[in-house]
């Protein structure tokens, strides 16, 4: 399965809820929920109620869309996160907020998650001292994610630090904007994750 490529607002549309994939325009009249609050396509404003397994697939398919994985790659995820001690879909949620690219959204290096993963690919950040250009590098507790020097002067990266600041934090990371750097206290928890998700209903997907 190949990457998403189509416009990113006829997701939110089709998950009946935002999904902040394009930064400050899903804060602002222009956001497409905001205009048009039904699926997309001829009949997406007729939909029949959803069944239970339809209910359950779409949970997995905004859970994926949030982050900007792959169908593989969430499988592979899921597979990580039933092999761990505790809660399967906690274990889910944590995976998926130790990757590099929602490290760098979350630590308000970019405006959205698409944007994070687009730098990440760019080579702009390091971890641990080491450039690392796979948004699916997943970090783990007391690893540094730096901005690098010669990014600093990038006009990108000033139009991004100036339209997150103060705007986006995250409790398990400690985010310094002087020298542009976000240490990973702890993993993430289940309070530290504030998407609308029901991830049992992903646990419940998987175990047909």
């Amino acid at each position: 399965m190949a990457r998403y490529t189509g416009a990113v607002c006829r997701l939110c549309r089709r998950e009946g809820q935002k999904l902040f994939l394009k930064g400050e325009r899903c804060y602002t009249d222009k956001c497409a929920i905001a205009r048009r609050a039904y699926a997309p396509g001829q009949h997406g404003q007729s939909r029949k109620k959803p069944s239970e397994y339809g209910i359950q697939l779409r949970e997995k398919q905004k859970a994926r869309r949030y982050y900007g994985v792959l169908e593989s790659q969430f499988e592979k995820y899921f597979e990580m996160a039933s092999k761990q001690k505790g809660i399967t879909g906690e274990n889910l949620l944590r995976i998926l907020e130790s990757r590099l690219d929602n490290v760098v959204y979350r630590a308000g290096f970019a405006t959205s998650r698409p944007e994070a993963r687009q730098l990440v690919r760019h080579g702009h950040f390091t971890v641990n001292g080491r450039k690392v250009n796979i948004p699916s590098f997943l970090v783990k507790e007391d690893d540094v994610v730096t901005i690098k020097e010669k990014s600093r002067s990038s006009s990108k990266i000033k139009d991004v630090l100036e339209s997150t600041e103060g705007k986006i934090s995250s409790k398990w990371l400690d985010v310094n904007r002087d020298t542009l750097e976000a240490k990973v206290l702890s993993l993430a928890t289940r309070e530290d994750i504030d998407l609308p998700l029901e991830e049992h209903l992903i646990v419940e997907l998987y175990s047909k």
